[in-house]
This record gives C-alpha cells, structure tokens and sequence, in this order.
C-alpha cells in the first residue's frame, strides 16, 4: 500500500533541470541558432548566366538576319537596275612649249590640254561626279595636277571634260629629264594620267552609295614637231583608259 505523503512521479524525468512541457503545449526550449551555409557552397543564381546565353542568341540571329536581308535587297537592286561602269576615252592631247631644264636644274616645262570623252552607258541610272582631280605624269614620274569641275551625265549620255596641265620649271628627277629628251630626239614623248573623281549613281529621286572612280589613261604618244618647239599632238587616235570602282 502505497504512502499518499510522497509524490507521485509519473513519465520521464526533467531533461536538465527544466520540467517536463505540459500536453499541447509549444516547445519550451530556445531553438538552436541556423548555421551558415559557406560561401564556397553558394551557387549563383541560375537565370544570370540563362540571360546572357539568351541575349547572346538573340543577338547573333538578328545581326545575320539584317546582313541577309541586306543581301538580298542588294542582289535585287542590281537584277533590276543592272548598273554599268562609266567609259573614259582620251580624244586629244595637245602639248606646247615643251622644255627641259639645263642638265644642272633638272626642271621641265609646258602645257597639256587633255579632252577626255566620258560614256554613261546606263539605262537607269544617271551619274554626278564631283571632287574630280587629274593627275599628268612622264612614265612614273610626276609632272602637274588640276581639279577639274562638277559635271552630271544623264541616263545613256556622252559629255566631253576638258583637263589642262601647266608646268613651268617644275623640279622632276633627272632620270624623267634624261628620258623626255632622249623621247623628244626621236620625235615622240609618252604621257600617262591619272583621273579620280567621286561619282553617285541616282535613279530618280533615289541616290545610292557614293563611289570613288579612278581612270588611267596610259601610253599617250605625243608626235612632236621637227622645228624643236616643243609642239605635238596625240598620235595614232584616241586611247581606251581603264576604269575602277
């Protein structure tokens, strides 16, 4: 028979020294503290490197998608206005007062008209040109320059320019002075020149890209008169030049 003086003990004992939480009720004790997940163990965040790869992408496919949409505007643009080159021919050249220096000033004089025939074979196009400068030169050697005027050519138009070189005790290299005298012995000097000129190529109200022309006229035989007077004419007609864009 048990003693009703002395307490009943009934479940577990106390867990250090805290009694026992009543039934129902929220968990006494503090919460440990949450530990820190180390630095090395954090991973970025997934959709930065998701972007990128998307704007990469996205990017790429619209830069090749302008380049072909560039392209076949091009390709069509020419299937239908099917653009030629200019046509430079050389009618005359004329050359007056034709002078070497002593052998000791190395220097040269004269004066060169050049007419030069320009062709615009294009059926639906018409060409400006501007900035047009002209340069004369003895084999490689050069000799003068001149600047030669706007002009415009209308669609299948022919237009003759006129370019006039003056050089009066100009200083060249002996080896041109050597050469144009020994040419003017044998009753002959050959000129080169050279044309560049911008050119815009317009049809209608619509312009298209501007392009740098250059011309070289080569192998201009220049027969010189017998009186020593330094006179002469473009021989053996005109001369085809070679023409680039």
């Amino acid at each position: 028979m048990q003693d009703s003086s002395r307490p009943v003990v009934t479940g577990y004992p106390a867990h250090n020294g805290y009694p026992p939480p009543q039934q129902g009720a929220a968990y006494p004790y503090p919460a440990p503290p949450p530990q820190a997940v180390p630095y090395y163990n954090q991973q970025p965040y997934p959709y930065r490197a998701s972007y990128s790869r998307t704007f990469i992408r996205t990017f790429i496919t619209t830069m090749i998608l302008v380049f072909f949409i560039l392209g076949v505007s091009t390709f069509i643009l020419w299937l239908v206005l099917r653009p030629r080159v200019p046509e430079f021919r050389v009618v005359s050249l004329s050359v007056s007062n034709l002078s070497t220096g002593s052998n000791s000033s190395s220097s040269l004089t004269g004066t060169w008209n050049v007419d030069i025939s320009v062709n615009n074979p294009n059926k639906k196009l018409s060409v400006v040109y501007d900035s047009a400068r002209s340069f004369l030169y003895y084999k490689s050697g050069f000799i003068s320059e001149t600047r030669i005027p706007p002009f415009k050519q209308a669609k299948q138009n022919q237009t003759t320019i006129d370019a006039s070189f003056s050089a009066v005790n100009t200083y060249v290299d002996r080896s041109v002075v050597n050469d144009i005298n020994g040419d003017r012995a044998r009753g002959i000097v050959t000129f080169n020149m050279l044309l560049e000129a911008r050119a815009q190529f317009r049809s209608g109200g619509w312009r298209l890209r501007s392009r740098w022309v250059r011309v070289l006229c080569e192998d201009l035989a220049v027969g010189l008169s017998s009186n020593n007077s330094g006179t002469g004419k473009l021989t053996g007609g005109t001369r085809e030049c070679r023409v680039r864009l």
